[in-house]
Protein backbone atom coordinates (compact mmCIF):
# COMPACT_ATOMS: atom_id res chain seq x y z
CA UNK A 1 0.00 0.00 0.00
CA UNK A 2 1.21 3.08 -1.14
CA UNK A 3 1.33 6.29 1.76
CA UNK A 4 0.22 9.80 0.60
CA UNK A 5 2.49 12.18 1.18
CA UNK A 6 1.37 15.45 0.00
CA UNK A 7 -2.29 17.35 -0.25
CA UNK A 8 -1.74 17.59 -3.68
CA UNK A 9 -1.19 14.15 -4.16
CA UNK A 10 -4.29 13.13 -2.17
CA UNK A 11 -6.68 15.61 -3.87
CA UNK A 12 -5.01 14.08 -7.20
CA UNK A 13 -5.71 10.70 -6.01
CA UNK A 14 -9.45 11.25 -4.60
CA UNK A 15 -10.55 13.24 -7.03
CA UNK A 16 -10.82 10.38 -9.67
CA UNK A 17 -14.08 8.39 -10.84
CA UNK A 18 -11.95 5.56 -9.25
CA UNK A 19 -12.75 4.14 -5.93
CA UNK A 20 -9.64 5.13 -3.83
CA UNK A 21 -9.51 3.44 0.02
CA UNK A 22 -7.70 4.77 1.95
CA UNK A 23 -6.27 3.79 5.48
CA UNK A 24 -5.53 6.31 7.98
CA UNK A 25 -2.95 5.60 9.94
CA UNK A 26 -0.03 6.70 13.05
CA UNK A 27 3.12 5.02 13.21
CA UNK A 28 2.69 4.49 16.87
CA UNK A 29 -1.02 3.18 16.66
CA UNK A 30 -0.46 -0.56 17.63
CA UNK A 31 -4.19 -1.39 16.17
CA UNK A 32 -2.52 -0.22 12.76
CA UNK A 33 -0.07 -2.52 13.39
CA UNK A 34 -2.54 -5.45 13.63
CA UNK A 35 -4.43 -4.36 10.68
CA UNK A 36 -0.94 -4.52 8.69
CA UNK A 37 -0.93 -8.00 9.86
CA UNK A 38 -3.82 -8.70 7.86
CA UNK A 39 -4.33 -6.30 5.31
CA UNK A 40 -2.68 -7.76 2.13
CA UNK A 41 -5.03 -10.81 1.66
CA UNK A 42 -8.16 -8.51 1.65
CA UNK A 43 -6.24 -5.90 -0.56
CA UNK A 44 -5.58 -8.82 -3.46
CA UNK A 45 -9.40 -9.76 -2.92
CA UNK A 46 -10.57 -6.10 -3.43
CA UNK A 47 -8.96 -5.35 -5.77
CA UNK A 48 -11.31 -3.11 -7.73
CA UNK A 49 -10.33 -0.21 -5.01
CA UNK A 50 -7.10 1.40 -5.17
CA UNK A 51 -5.40 1.37 -1.58
CA UNK A 52 -3.17 3.91 0.07
CA UNK A 53 -2.24 5.08 3.62
CA UNK A 54 -1.90 8.42 4.92
CA UNK A 55 -0.54 9.16 8.47
CA UNK A 56 -2.92 11.12 10.47
CA UNK A 57 0.00 12.61 11.94
CA UNK A 58 1.42 14.11 9.35
CA UNK A 59 -2.12 15.37 8.14
CA UNK A 60 -4.47 16.54 10.88
CA UNK A 61 -6.50 19.27 9.40
CA UNK A 62 -7.72 16.05 6.39
CA UNK A 63 -8.54 13.58 9.37
CA UNK A 64 -10.38 16.55 10.93
CA UNK A 65 -11.99 17.27 7.93
CA UNK A 66 -13.42 13.63 6.90
CA UNK A 67 -14.16 12.85 10.80
CA UNK A 68 -10.89 10.81 11.73
CA UNK A 69 -11.34 10.13 15.13
CA UNK A 70 -9.86 7.19 15.66
CA UNK A 71 -6.78 4.72 13.58
CA UNK A 72 -6.56 2.83 12.37
CA UNK A 73 -10.19 3.71 9.76
CA UNK A 74 -10.32 3.14 6.02
CA UNK A 75 -12.08 5.83 3.95
CA UNK A 76 -13.25 4.90 0.52
CA UNK A 77 -13.37 8.44 -1.93
CA UNK A 78 -14.18 8.93 -5.23
CA UNK A 79 -14.97 12.34 -7.23
CA UNK A 80 -13.40 14.03 -3.76
CA UNK A 81 -16.06 12.54 -2.31
CA UNK A 82 -15.88 10.93 0.80
CA UNK A 83 -18.19 7.39 0.04
CA UNK A 84 -17.71 5.10 3.16
CA UNK A 85 -16.14 5.28 6.27
CA UNK A 86 -15.26 2.11 8.40
CA UNK A 87 -14.59 3.77 12.29
CA UNK A 88 -11.34 2.18 14.10
CA UNK A 89 -13.37 0.47 16.73
CA UNK A 90 -15.03 -1.59 13.69
CA UNK A 91 -11.57 -2.19 12.22
CA UNK A 92 -9.66 -4.60 14.50
CA UNK A 93 -10.33 -8.11 12.13
CA UNK A 94 -10.28 -8.99 8.72
CA UNK A 95 -13.77 -9.75 9.34
CA UNK A 96 -14.98 -6.63 10.06
CA UNK A 97 -12.83 -4.67 7.44
CA UNK A 98 -14.35 -7.22 4.30
CA UNK A 99 -18.01 -7.22 6.28
CA UNK A 100 -17.86 -3.32 5.31
CA UNK A 101 -16.13 -3.66 2.08
CA UNK A 102 -19.14 -6.30 1.41
CA UNK A 103 -21.46 -3.65 1.98
CA UNK A 104 -20.24 -1.31 -0.36
CA UNK A 105 -20.60 -3.16 -3.32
Amino acid sequence: MQEITTIEQFNELTGTDKKVLLKFFAGWCPDCTRMDMFIDPIIEEYSQYEWYSINRDNFPELAEKYQVMGIPSLLIFQNSEKLAHLHSANAKSPAQVEEFLNAQA
